[in-house]
């Protein structure tokens, strides 16, 4: 079976016809705690961003944190990249771009953190895809993935209304112990892998939804987020990602 379940034709798509894709990065940009806790306890100085296209995590690690920070991905639109530096106060060159096939690359230096943000669910085979990330990742450095959590509410709101989108992702992939499993099967250290979020509901085709599936959106969202409110608890039923970090 083929192990990438999309393709450059399919990414290529998806880009061009987002709306609202370019915007000024905020100093608390969903998971900036995390990477700023990481960063100042190992010291990191150099991170690649994996499959991250247009490159919102290599733009905010170096906007904010000062980081060299490279982008690698299939598809690259310099236009939008630039465009997105450029919303962040950056310019063209502030950070690396490598437009390349993961699988095929061949990495000229490895860095610090090697990083992917809703990359390892668009493959079949978890472990294996995990495995690629490891050839950019120095001894002693960290790997951070993070990937959508679709066995929860978010999950049947993707299923019922963007079935198309839903069957791009691996289900199975977005189980916590298959994803430690996985990362200490390939020789990682000190592995966590946990639910990330209190509560969050989306659809990449929102604009296209009818009427009464937006209704329907906005009252799940306003009652979770009511609930969660209550109970501010992470997991498995409510929490929208999941959040793997471990150590070379």
């Amino acid at each position: 079976m083929d192990n990438n379940l999309t393709d450059r034709a399919f990414w290529k798509s998806f880009w061009e016809s987002r709306i609202g894709l370019i915007f000024k990065l905020k100093p608390n940009y969903v998971f900036g705690d995390i990477l700023g806790k990481i960063i100042a306890k190992k010291g990191a100085k150099t991170a690649i961003e994996l499959g991250g296209f247009p490159g919102y995590y290599a733009i905010y690690l170096k906007k904010y944190k000062g980081l060299k920070t490279t982008l690698l991905d299939y598809f690259i639109h310099p236009e939008l990249v630039n465009q997105l530096l450029e919303a962040n106060d950056l310019k063209e060159g502030d950070i690396g771009i490598i437009e390349a096939d993961l699988f095929t690359c061949q990495p000229a230096e490895k860095y610090d953190m090697v990083l992917s943000f809703g990359l390892i669910e668009h493959f079949n085979d978890t472990k294996f895809i995990i495995g690629e990330h490891l050839k950019f990742l120095k001894p002693g450095g960290t790997l951070f993935i993070t990937l959508p959590n679709f066995k929860s509410v978010n999950g049947w709101v993707q299923r019922s209304f963007d079935k198309e989108n839903y069957d791009k992702h691996n289900i199975n992939s977005m189980d916590l112990a298959l994803l430690k499993s996985s990362c200490e099967a390939l020789g990682l250290k000190n592995v966590e892998a946990y639910y990330h979020g209190k509560f969050s509901v989306w659809l990449e085709n929102k604009s296209e939804q009818t009427a009464v599936a937006k209704l329907l959106m906005k009252t799940i969202w306003v009652a979770g987020k009511v609930f969660t409110k209550v109970i501010p608890v992470e997991s498995k039923a409510l929490s929208p990602y999941i959040v793997v970090k471990a150590e070379m």
